[in-house]
């Protein structure tokens, strides 16, 4: 089951942003919901929100670094179903995000909300799954 999740979210946020590229014009934002969704094509040449621009290698290496934790983490298998969910949707998120620079040397981003800085279906991904994980760790704090 953690494969078919890792794979959908490195297959729709990859589809996503191939959309992204093929109909929007950078920096040119396109009104869905008007003062709410715009959708805004963006190189992101840093880490989240924009920050540490241009060290590639530097967000390489530590995605690399970041999905091998992962892989052994979830090999464990004696880790909850939230807890192994969470880090197969971090980890997809993680690959799309390095299939990105990789392939660009920068992020493709998206989605624009105008009160976050602009994202994508894979930082989407790893952010439902630290809320994940962080329900976990307040459930089992408050069960001890």
């Amino acid at each position: 089951m953690m494969l078919i999740i890792i794979t959908c979210v490195i297959f729709l946020d990859q589809l996503t942003k191939y959309l992204a590229l093929k109909f929007l014009e950078l920096n040119t934002p396109v009104s869905l919901i008007k003062n709410f969704l715009y959708l805004t094509l963006v190189h992101n040449r840093g880490a989240a929100f924009g920050l540490f621009k241009n060290q590639l290698l530097i967000f390489v290496l530590i995605s690399i670094f970041a999905i091998v934790l992962i892989l052994f983490y979830l090999k464990a298998k004696k880790n909850s179903l939230l807890s192994r969910l969470a880090f197969s949707m971090i980890l997809g998120g993680a690959i799309g995000n390095l299939i990105d620079r990789l392939r660009f040397g920068y992020v493709i981003d998206f989605l624009d909300f105008r009160v976050w800085p602009v994202f994508n279906l894979a930082d989407s991904a790893i952010t439902i799954a630290a809320l994940f994980l962080t329900w976990e760790l307040l459930l089992k704090k408050n069960v001890t």
